[in-house]
């Protein structure tokens, strides 16, 4: 299995916090927060977020146009950002990349944003560049794994994975109905982007053990997008963390199974928060045998759910820390689907 080299992120400019949020909700309304919404809201175990503009900026009407200039313009300096600090913290240089993989699920340029990266970054023009829409809130995970099998290919390569969302230009405050408001509390614009090497020479280096992904049937309604009049509208279901109970939790304990492995010999999970709620679900699920994901509730409290690169907010802090026992990956996206990946943090096992 191929090693994690170095992880860095970077946000947009524009920091609200969720005051802030409840206030604009309520201004575009036109009218006071029903109170139980508020309590909901207020509830979502979220701080404060970054968004791509600025909060007045959503309550403009707006097309496919002008989310897609936005998309653009913040979305390629958002990819340059990240990709440049982690080539950085891998001591490597653009030209030392064999393959760029991007997922996002918010916004789409043709050329992709990889190819446009080769020329305006250095990389060498025979970089493969591989774009992947539709993975949703899971695609962090699935694009470690996919960087995972090409940074095994050819002998060995090294890879840059770029995880980017700007979830804020889904905002459609012309509608008003109470999951679309929930989904304007919950989500938020952020990027990751990660360096993966199957090179020889890596042998203390953090690296993958195993993969695993699992689609459920007749699950397809609980999340995901509808291509709307004047951008993707949002599909979510209510009950995520009945899943995570329910499906979630034995899928997981099959997994650590197969890898011989028990909760008990884990350290911190690096987990996709999704929301409060769900948090909550995947801490008992864990308990007893480990206690809390202090890191996933701090980066939900700070970042909000960014989609696909939240995960990586949490892997970096986790990894910072310096543990010694195995991090498990979760994260749940469209589909329904479930991923899970195993890091091995004093190199191969």
């Amino acid at each position: 299995m191929s090693a994690l080299i170095s992880i860095a992120t970077a946000v947009p400019d524009h920091r609200i916090t969720q005051a802030e949020v409840l206030a604009v909700l309520a201004k575009a309304r036109g009218a006071a927060l029903p109170a139980r919404l508020e309590q909901i809201l207020g509830n979502s175990g979220i701080d404060q977020r970054y968004l791509a503009c600025d909060a007045d900026y959503y309550l403009e009407p707006r097309g496919w146009t002008g989310r897609a200039a936005i998309y653009n313009q913040v979305g390629t300096r958002l990819a340059h950002m990240a990709a440049g600090d982690a080539l950085d913290k891998a001591a490597l240089a653009p030209s030392d990349i064999d393959a760029i993989i991007l997922i996002s699920t918010t916004g789409t340029m043709t050329p992709s944003i990889p190819s446009r990266m080769i020329e305006a970054m250095g990389f060498d023009p025979s970089t493969q560049t591989i774009p992947i829409f539709g993975y949703g809130c899971a695609g962090s995970v699935l694009g470690l794994r996919l960087a995972n099998d090409l940074a095994a290919a050819n002998g060995g390569q090294s890879v840059l994975m770029i995880a980017l969302e700007l979830c804020s230009l889904s905002y459609d405050y012309s509608q008003f109905d109470k999951k679309n408001m929930i989904a304007t509390a919950l989500f938020a614009d952020g990027c990751a982007a990660a360096v993966i090497s199957g090179k020889a020479g890596q042998a203390d280096t953090p690296s993958f053990r195993a993969f695993e992904q699992k689609t459920w049937p007749d699950t397809r309604e609980m999340m995901g997008w509808e291509v709307g009049t004047t951008g993707f509208n949002l599909v979510l279901a209510r009950d995520i963390p009945t899943f995570v109970t329910k499906d979630f939790a034995p899928f997981c304990d099959t997994f650590l199974a197969s890898q011989g492995l028990e909760k008990s010999d884990l350290s911190e999970p690096a987990c996709h928060p999704g929301g409060g709620r769900v948090v909550e679900a995947l801490e008992e699920y864990f308990a007893p045998e480990i206690a809390g994901i202090p890191a996933t509730r701090d980066i939900l409290r700070q970042h909000g759910n960014m989609s696909s690169p939240t995960v990586l907010f949490v892997l970096e802090r986790l990894l910072r820390q310096k543990p010694d026992k195995p991090i498990l990956l979760t994260a749940l996206g469209p589909g329904f689907t479930a991923v899970l990946g195993i890091i091995d943090t004093q190199g191969a096992a």
